[in-house]
């Protein structure tokens, strides 16, 4: 017997919306702010992989404990921009900031 697949097409606002509430209330902001780490930490996370480099080695390099990049690759802590520059440089990335279009 095949599995039932779901073939409705979700509004994922209205999936936000009825999970953590509207646009602007704290705890939609809370879990902004909480995806937002998750997903930089995955980027921090990958781009250490992609140097071969141990957390530790990361670590050492940005003057910090093993377990502050783990708790930032994990999206459990969100580094200041200083930290966050400083992880960047150390793994050979940088940032660039360009004013929106928009």
């Amino acid at each position: 017997m095949k599995p039932k697949t779901k073939t409705q097409i979700e509004d994922y606002d209205a999936v936000l919306d009825a999970e953590y509430g509207c646009e602007g209330t704290p705890e939609r902001e809370q879990f902004r702010r909480e995806a937002y780490a998750f997903c930089m930490g995955q980027v921090i996370k990958e781009a250490r992989k992609e140097e071969n480099i141990t957390q530790q080695e990361l670590a050492v390099r940005i003057g910090a404990s093993k377990g502050y990049v783990s708790r930032v690759e994990n999206g459990l802590v969100d580094p200041t921009i200083g930290s966050f520059c400083a992880i960047l440089s150390a793994l050979g990335l940088r940032m660039d900031i360009v004013k929106s279009l928009a």
